[in-house]
């Protein structure tokens, strides 16, 4: 269907204008919502994912493709709903208590997104126990928390003992990253996976689960 290449390229291009009048376009010709992610959002969003790794893209050109990417993401959701269709894959995603930055995050969000992942944004400066609402209440099975500040990285750790005290761990794989993240804090906080980049972090989620 050339209205699903259509929507390849705006996503690409970070067109959200165009991204919308393809998925319009591509619905009355009787696509249906997973088709069109599966074979155009998915696609789309992983070479976007190879651009930045290559350099070929930077930051700007992320945000873009996230924001194209959600413009046709918008017109599918509610058709999934009324349907009963949902994704696979339920990630809760937020930036950690104390810190306000959600750039990064916003950036990792519109990524698992496009990667064919229902995520649920906290936003930022999220609180343990938010967190642990979200997981008891969307039954998750990715939780991802970002930090950008050196002196917020101790409540990725809090965080994930909120979860062990709640009796939910074992029901989550937990991704963290930002700026001063590393593998090793990863490691000695007990989360899941690390990733530095929003690309990366698409990999490790479906490592996570293929593990």
């Amino acid at each position: 269907m050339a209205q699903l290449k259509d929507l390849y390229d705006a996503i690409l291009n970070g067109d959200a204008r165009k991204a919308h009048a393809a998925t319009e376009t591509a619905l009355a010709e009787g696509a249906q919502p997973l088709e069109i992610i599966s074979e155009s959002m998915v696609p789309a969003m992983d070479e976007v994912g190879r651009l930045f790794e290559a350099e070929e893209y930077f930051v700007p050109e992320l945000l873009l493709a996230g924001r194209a990417m959600r413009s046709a993401l918008d017109l599918l959701r509610p058709l999934m709903a009324a349907s009963g269709e949902r994704l696979s894959t339920r990630v809760v995603i937020g930036t950690v208590k104390g810190d306000l930055h959600d750039i990064g995050k916003n950036i990792v969000a519109s990524m698992l997104e496009g990667s064919g992942f229902e995520v649920i944004d906290l936003g930022s400066d999220v609180a343990p126990e938010k967190f642990v609402a979200a997981v008891e209440e969307r039954k998750p099975q990715i939780v991802c928390m970002s930090a950008l500040l050196t002196v917020t990285m101790p409540a990725m750790k809090t965080t994930i003992d909120a979860l062990t005290a709640a009796g939910l761990r074992g029901a989550v794989k937990v991704l963290i990253g930002g700026a001063p993240v590393t593998q090793q804090y990863a490691r000695e906080i007990g989360a899941d996976g690390y990733s530095e980049n929003a690309s990366g972090a698409v990999g490790v989620v479906r490592g996570l689960l293929a593990a």
